[in-house]
């Protein structure tokens, strides 16, 4: 029998798996690509926010003071948005630290801030709008009575005290008051979005991306209790909701110009699948009926049990974010994979509550974003 390697010995192999695999770009196809510069944020980056071409090649990088609270995105006229970790905050909960931001910021180019707002209890998403507020995310606590009235969950679970962490949507001016708020633990039927049994009865129900819709009411996303919502900017009533079994843990909702919705199903506890994976999916709005699908055609293949993204792009392909991993993919309407991108920058969770529950160190990134030259005035006087 071969002999037992001494504890002392340390392999030259990289444990990262994602790390050995291969990094950069992975593949091409420049005829059937969306001709554009692709940004992203890695969570554990430090603060950069990377501007690539469809090469993977650096064309621009942020470097700013707060590591990313999720994602950053182009705003019209080349600003960069981006939502920030607030330094020095307390963990609500060990994942707060996770998915928390607080800063919501407006960049230049070079990196020199124009606005920012600050929320410690923001957390997930930020929509920055064309008059210079935001719509964002943010929880309050729920106690006594009020959290025991939060259903579903693993017994026992709530945050310190008894505490379950109810979602609020909160709007803001451009001065940074809040002009319109909305509140699940008012508008949310405790057994109709019940928590998963599996989950945490700490965060409920886990709203991962809100943005306004067309019809100026607000599209999101309830991870914990698998459901995608309209909500009315009137009332607060849900004016739509995906029917159950439709989603499973999905991210980011957006509205196409047709009005479906496109959806990154993670597929976790996704109903009658005794094999997990991610899709993209796009739901017709009248119908609740599944219209477009793309998954790997190894399903188990492409899973993202956690985060995740979709943008439709001009020419009908979709850029797809397979966040954990980190890879960056664009697949056309026929499903085929036409480009396909690895982070490269590797980082561990500063803070302890994080690095004990995610201990290796990821390339994870919470969305990417495609766009074309000219949304970007300024990069023809950098070139």
């Amino acid at each position: 029998m071969p002999s037992a390697p001494s504890v002392s010995s340390v392999s030259s192999v990289d444990q990262n798996q994602r790390r050995r695999r291969g990094t950069g770009l992975i593949a091409l196809d420049p005829d059937l690509a969306f001709d554009g510069l692709t940004l992203f944020a890695p969570l554990t980056g430090g603060g950069a926010v990377h501007l690539i071409d469809l090469h993977g090649e650096s064309v621009h990088t942020w470097q700013l003071p707060y590591r990313a609270g999720r994602h950053a995105r182009i705003l019209p006229g080349g600003n960069l948005a981006h939502n920030g970790v607030l330094p020095g905050e307390d963990a609500l909960f060990p994942m707060w630290h996770k998915y928390r931001g607080g800063v919501l910021g407006v960049y230049a180019p070079d990196g020199t801030p124009l606005r920012e707002h600050r929320d410690p209890l923001q957390h997930h998403d930020a929509h920055h709008l064309d008059d210079g507020g935001i719509l964002y995310t943010a929880v309050e606590p729920l106690t006594g009575t009020q959290a025991d009235g939060v259903r579903g969950g693993v017994a026992g679970s709530e945050a310190k005290g008894g505490t379950v962490w109810a979602d609020t949507v909160v709007q803001v001016d451009a001065d940074g008051t809040e002009i319109w708020s909305w509140r699940a633990s008012e508008h949310l039927d405790r057994e109709e979005y019940a928590l998963h049994p599996d989950y945490a009865r700490e965060h409920w129900p886990l709203i991962n991306s809100v943005v306004p819709l067309a019809d100026g009411n607000i599209l999101a996303s309830l991870r914990s209790v698998s459901a995608v919502v309209v909500i009315s900017r009137a009332t607060g009533e849900v004016l739509w909701r995906t029917d159950p079994g439709t989603v499973s843990q999905q991210h980011h909702p957006t509205e196409l110009a047709d009005g479906n919705f496109l959806v990154f199903d993670n597929g976790v506890f996704r109903p009658g699948h005794d094999v997990p994976y991610s899709r993209v999916i796009e739901i017709d709005r009248a119908t609740k009926e599944v219209v477009w699908e793309y998954h790997d055609p190894a399903r188990e293949s492409f899973f993202a049990p956690f985060m995740g993204s979709a943008q439709r792009l001009p020419n009908g392909n979709t850029l797809v974010t397979d966040s954990p991993a980190g890879r960056l993919f664009e697949v056309t309407s026929m499903g085929q994979v036409v480009w396909e991108y690895v982070v490269p920058y590797f980082g561990g969770y500063e803070e302890s509550e994080v690095r004990g529950l995610f201990p290796a160190e990821p390339n994870a990134v919470f969305r990417a974003y495609r766009y074309g030259a000219d949304e970007l005035p300024w990069l023809e006087g950098e070139s």
